[in-house]
């Protein structure tokens, strides 16, 4: 009996000796990051059957007991790897929207102060210091549209290194992970028993690089873990880490992107792949953001000096020079030709080269309307098939823009590529063209150096013969596209009849605009001045002249060169249209409304992640907390446990004594 007492007794300390080890041990890494509470699992010893029937034998661990719920983990590391995702997205875009959006450092102010130095020249195009106040303004805005794209190109090279960051934190990660695992498999195999500690070091693993990306695990037959990212690449495999990479994009090397390294070099992903996570919400955000408010930066300055341009070319400086006169400066801002980055795979020695498609012009013959372009805030690529088949792939939507077989010309979005030689089969290259116009717009030297090279008149002139009876009037006059100084000019048209206007050359061909919306063409001969409707516009060698009244017999009006026109700003008024006017996104959208919609949207898509980021924020909060109910340590609980199993321990030791107390009673028996 007293044996039995013994071993009860000794069963008994251990068992509560080992609860409270367990109770120390969860005190002491209460404040662990990654810690699961652990219990002492107990066992009743079997019993033995005596006469009077069976007596128990004490008691025995069983395990040590790891809290621990695989789907409340998983709950909390995918609240932590969306909510790392939105972090780091709000982070970034955050610093766009205050840029965009500064009432003082924005590109808005900068437009307007240049469009409203455009509008003192048209109102005073002799004064030479209006004319140098619309160059300063030009290059304050020029200015604003370098510091702007430079601001942006800093965070993309910011988000680059990030990136790079990221990867080797990912790496260490894995590396850690696969040790961890091997050290499990060691633990458990030699001593039959759950490593908790290392499985609680494991999966704090799994949490720190759910915040970096997106992780799936599946679990061994030994117990490791196998890791994967995105949709199914291995990370992990037991006790083996792949390694990625940061590296330069093949596409585009101004863009890091990750990669795995293999044996027979390094395998880009997708960046589809790349979700959640820190490194998720990086790559996200200068696909979805950073790349979309460079390109659309772009596409304003592209389309203001493009659109700018074109009007300044069909203008009269104050020299009075004009079209192809030799001194004549058409290009008022200059920007660089679209940029073609060819693939690092490539194979072939295709050769591109590409330029922007002339604005859609003013519809002829009355020339009115607007200037705009059909550029949009994508790039595109180009990939080569067999035989020179190619198609162009506008990447913002992945939609064909374009195809054909090379060599030739291929139009497509307000851009001409030229294929001079074709790629090889699988070549393929990127075409950017708005991505660095806001960096490189810039103001003609030649223009800058001196103010009156400015084309702020119009090219022609009508002056009537002062003797003329009739009523009509004939306007100035505009200058349409494809103007150039014409032969025709000087020239004068006389009312041989009180309906006809003749002196036309007879190879010049005419149009005639009538009050009631019919015409007359024809190719010189007369003209008729009414058509059962008064003439309202006459239309020659790309220049259109608004008319009014009736002519008197024998009334003239010559046509000529704007000579001496120094008090002229026609064209200078038309510069100013163009503020107002549609001449962006295919004449969609004015300058300012369109920066003002990438203003808008930033703004939106910021607000958005906000929201989202304090809402998952709350989700995470709540995973943790259904997790931590179970797995966490629990200071006064513990503390009850600590008394418990003190007691416990007490107790067995008190049967101890008395086991002991029975033997000498026995033994002094005998």
């Amino acid at each position: 009996m007293s044996t039995g007492i013994f071993s009860i007794g000794v069963s008994g300390l251990g068992a509560a000796q080992l609860n409270l080890l367990a109770t120390e041990h969860n005190v002491v890494n209460a404040n662990t990051p990654g810690y699961n509470r652990q219990r002492v699992v107990q066992g009743t010893n079997t019993a033995i059957n005596t006469g009077a029937g069976a007596i128990g034998q004490g008691v025995h661990v069983q395990t040590i007991e790891r809290m621990y719920d695989k789907f409340l983990t998983g709950q909390v590391n995918t609240a932590q790897t969306v909510t790392s995702s939105l972090d780091a997205y709000y982070s970034q875009i955050t610093q766009i929207d205050a840029m965009l959006a500064d009432p003082d450092a924005g590109l808005s102010p900068a437009m307007q102060n240049f469009f409203s130095g455009v509008q003192q020249v048209a109102a005073n195009p002799s004064s030479l210091p209006a004319r140098q106040s619309m160059i300063s303004s030009a290059q304050t805005m020029a200015t604003r549209f370098h510091n702007l794209d430079t601001r942006l190109s800093e965070l993309s090279e910011q988000v680059n290194g990030r990136i790079t960051g990221a990867v080797s934190e990912i790496n260490s990660f894995a590396a850690q992970i696969a040790d961890v695992n091997q050290r499990i498999v060691i633990s458990e195999s030699g001593y039959g028993q759950p490593a908790n500690d290392l499985m609680d070091q494991r999966d704090q693993l799994i949490n720190d690089l759910n915040k970096l990306i997106k992780v799936s695990t599946s679990t061994n037959a030994d117990g490791s873990y196998n890791v994967f990212i995105g949709n199914g690449q291995q990370l992990v495999v037991g006790s083996n880490a792949m390694e990625m990479t940061a590296t330069a994009s093949s596409a585009d090397p101004s863009k890091i992107v990750v990669g795995l390294k293999t044996a027979g070099g390094t395998q880009e992903y997708p960046e589809s792949m790349i979700i959640g996570g820190e490194l998720g919400g990086l790559v996200k955000f200068r696909s979805d953001s950073l790349e979309v408010a460079a390109n659309e930066m772009g596409r304003v300055a592209a389309t203001l000096s493009l659109t700018f341009n074109a009007q300044h070319a069909l203008g009269q400086d104050l020299l009075g020079k004009a079209g192809a006169d030799t001194g004549f400066v058409g290009k008022f801002f200059t920007i660089p030709d679209p940029k073609i980055i060819a693939n690092s795979n490539n194979t072939g020695s295709g050769l591109l080269a590409a330029t922007f498609e002339d604005p859609t012009a003013p519809s002829a013959p009355s020339f009115s309307g607007n200037f705009s372009t059909k550029l949009t805030n994508s790039s595109y690529q180009i990939q080569f098939g067999a035989a020179g088949a190619y198609s162009i792939t506008r990447l913002s939507d992945n939609q064909t823009v374009s195809a054909g077989t090379g060599p030739g010309v291929a139009t497509f979005d307000g851009v001409n590529l030229n294929i001079t030689t074709n790629g090889a089969n699988g070549d393929k290259f990127v075409i950017k063209p708005v991505t660095e116009i806001g960096r490189n717009i810039d103001i003609s030297t030649q223009i800058a150096a001196d103010p009156r090279l400015i084309a702020a008149a119009a090219p022609m002139k009508v002056t009537p013969l002062q003797s003329n009876t009739g009523s009509m009037t004939v306007s100035q006059g505009i200058a349409g596209v494809g103007y150039n100084n014409p032969a025709v000019l000087p020239l004068t048209l006389t009312a041989t009849t009180a309906t006809l206007l003749t002196g036309l050359s007879g190879t010049t061909a005419w149009r005639a605009d009538y009050a009631d919306g019919t015409f007359a063409t024809g190719t010189g001969g007369g003209i008729s001045t009414n058509n059962g409707a008064p003439l309202a516009k006459i239309s020659f060698s790309n220049m259109s002249f608004d008319v009014n009244g009736t002519t008197a017999l024998g009334d003239k009006f010559t046509f000529e060169r704007n000579v001496g026109g120094v008090q002229d700003g026609r064209n200078a008024v038309l510069f100013a249209k163009l503020q107002t006017q549609n001449t962006v996104a295919d004449g969609t959208a004015t300058f300012q409304s369109a920066y003002a919609r990438l203003v808008a949207d930033n703004g939106i898509r910021t607000r958005e992640a906000k929201v989202q980021l304090d809402a998952q924020g709350a989700i995470l909060d709540q995973a943790q907390a259904a997790r931590d109910s179970l797995s966490a340590v629990n200071l006064d609980e513990e503390a009850a446990n600590m008394i418990r199993f003190q007691q416990a321990y007490q107790a067995s030791s008190k049967i101890l004594e008395i086991g002991s107390k029975l033997f000498d009673t026995i033994l002094s028996i005998g």
